[in-house]
């Protein structure tokens, strides 16, 4: 019989049903595992079920019978996957079920941003609507997405259904090369990209190459009246110069649904744009409607149940 431990049970949320896998198996939860504590938790593990932990070498080194970590998750920078490919440890991952989540929740961010949303409800809780003495009032900018140019960086399921959505507003829709990387067909080179796009929205996993970039460079070449919208990874941006930037009017706002870490500390420097009109930040939840984190669930399952069939799937620790 194989146990399976599931670390960061409490990561689903509520109201998801998660099936049991169709073999004997024993199953321990624990809604949250401070990391001091991942090993010991693993260490009797065949299966590790995890979201966002890091799985790296100490904890391998102390999980023997461990052979399969299933991510529930897509973005797997969290697991040691050169340390587990050594140790014949399949590592599979979750692909597919947030390609109309995410892009509904891009779309409500940047059409805050774009309209001023949170700045005029704000406003109207402090009484501005009545000293206005008129039936509305122009305190915040508005502007339209029909006609204006919508910059994808990340081509992948995720960004492509962006795209549509922008295409059914009207915006002109170009993605973007990686930045530095060689030229591809129907793609527009980086830099001309965040220089002309009006919304520039990132799609891309964190690597060496992607990390930290969005910085103080970039953001200054970008439109001062675009905006920037991030549900990617945290990693992907510096946060210090995003702040600067927005402060400093450098671009006209930024929404922002990942940081590094996560929970971000109170002293974190996108914390201190909390109160800024024109900054948006929500904690993680762009892949978390109830329809998407159900898929999500079964397709853990899945990947389970594949595994102890002898057909591992989504194997991102394949050689």
């Amino acid at each position: 019989m194989k146990t399976i431990v599931c670390i960061e049970r409490a990561t689903l949320g509520p109201g998801i049903n998660l099936r049991a896998p169709r073999f004997a198996h024993r199953w321990l939860d624990h809604d949250r595992t401070p990391a001091a504590e991942i090993a010991n938790r693993l260490a009797e593990a065949d299966i590790a079920v995890v979201n966002k932990l890091p799985i790296g070498e100490d904890v391998l080194a102390r999980a023997p019978r461990l052979k399969l970590i299933a991510v529930a998750a897509t973005g797997t920078d969290n697991v040691d996957l050169a340390a587990c490919r050594q140790r014949g440890i399949v590592v599979s991952n979750i692909r597919g079920y947030a390609t109309t989540t995410v892009p509904e929740h891009v779309f409500a961010l940047i059409l805050g941003l774009r309209r001023g949303v949170v700045g005029y409800a704000n406003s109207v809780r402090t009484g501005a609507w009545q000293r206005a003495q008129q039936f509305c009032y122009f305190d915040f900018s508005i502007a339209d997405l029909r006609g204006s140019r919508l910059g994808v960086v990340g081509g992948g399921a995720i960004g492509q259904a962006v795209a549509q959505i922008g295409r059914a507003f009207g915006m002109d829709v170009v993605f973007s090369t990686q930045r530095g990387g060689p030229d591809r067909p129907h793609y527009v080179p980086f830099d001309a990209v965040i220089e002309t796009s009006d919304v520039l929205t990132l799609h891309c996993p964190l690597t060496p190459a992607t990390r930290g970039m969005i910085n103080r460079g970039v953001l200054r070449r970008m439109k001062p009246t675009a905006v920037l919208v991030n549900t990617a990874r945290g990693g992907l941006i510096v946060d210090a110069d995003l702040v600067e930037a927005v402060r400093g009017g450098w671009i006209a706002g930024a929404a922002v649904d990942v940081t590094a870490p996560e929970p971000p500390p109170a002293d974190h420097p996108l914390m201190q744009l909390t109160d800024h009109p024109n900054f948006i930040l929500t904690p993680h939840v762009a892949w978390a409607s109830v329809q998407a984190r159900q898929a999500l669930a079964d397709q853990l399952i899945d990947n389970i149940d594949a595994f102890a069939a002898g057909a591992p799937r989504n194997n991102v620790a394949q050689a």
